[in-house]
């Protein structure tokens, strides 16, 4: 099977040419063709950042949306700041606790608005799909409806990869959204959780936060035979941002605790309606 030189992309999840000798999938073939300008972009970043004097931040409680938190208050020093979790239903409860004992460590407000995202989720495990995209879009609508009625100009994200060429994005209302990490290496995200009391949930896949994504994983695994968060982390390796073994660990079959998927399935009511 042909492996991208570059990424971690093989004939599973992408189509892979040999160039010069070497099999390149065809997302590092744009991108070598059309790289980042690392400097710029983190320049613009910092140029915006100094205009936002409040904003929210979509917290998760995760361990991006931590740092994001951190160096909106503590780097740029935005002057009026709020942690604003959507709670979709099926968050750990300890990545909740966590959530809120760092807002507390970091001095800013935190709220919590809770939703039932039980359609997305029953939807996603039934049909062996993610549910990360739909749950994703549904929550920054939410949390643009929220920044519009409390007067906020600016949602800040945990989001680690630009859009496209640059870290933020204008929606609706004249609400903008940004990418705080915009190429910001794991490594950077870990030196800044090292200094912070941040506890690391014990749950499968690439989250600290979410009881469904490790079932989720798990089911589009043993269906497709790669895993849905393939071309995510593949992006992550080709643009210098996490090294090729922890992605390919990152990618390999989650397993996931019985406890958790007794836990999902209930809340789902999916008890037995799910092959396994």
């Amino acid at each position: 099977m042909l492996k991208c030189s570059i990424c971690i992309h093989d004939e599973r999840t992408a189509k892979i040419d040999i160039i010069d000798g070497k099999p390149i999938c065809r997302e590092c073939q744009v991108y070598l063709k059309h790289p980042f300008d690392r400097e710029k972009i983190r320049r613009e970043l910092d140029e915006l950042m100094k205009k936002v004097d409040r904003a929210i931040v979509a917290y998760s409680g995760g361990k991006d949306s931590v740092v994001a938190l951190y160096l909106a208050k503590e780097v740029y020093k935005v002057p009026e700041l709020e942690a604003v979790m959507i709670d979709h239903g099926l968050m750990a409860e300890e990545a909740i606790e966590n959530a809120r004992r760092m807002a507390e460590a970091l001095g800013v407000p935190f709220k919590i608005l809770r939703y039932d995202y039980s359609d997305i989720f029953r939807e996603a495990l039934l049909k062996a799909q993610s549910p990360c995209r739909a749950c994703s879009k549904r929550t920054m609508e939410k949390l643009r409806k929220y920044a519009l009625k409390n007067g906020y100009r600016y949602i800040i994200t945990g989001h680690e990869l630009p859009f496209g060429h640059k870290p933020y994005r204008l929606m609706s209302g004249g609400v903008i959204q940004i990418r705080l990490l915009s190429l910001m290496t794991e490594c950077e995200r870990f030196e800044i959780l090292e200094k912070l009391p941040f506890e690391f949930p014990e749950l499968p896949g690439y989250t600290t936060n979410c009881l469904v994504l490790g079932p989720a994983l798990e089911r589009y695994y043993k269906v497709h035979g790669h895993s849905f968060e393939h071309r995510r982390i593949a992006a992550l390796v080709r643009y210098g941002l996490m090294d090729r073994e922890r992605a390919e660990k990152l990618t390999s079959p989650p397993r996931v605790p019985e406890e958790q998927w007794e836990i999902v399935l209930k809340k789902l009511n999916l008890e037995g309606k799910i092959k396994r």
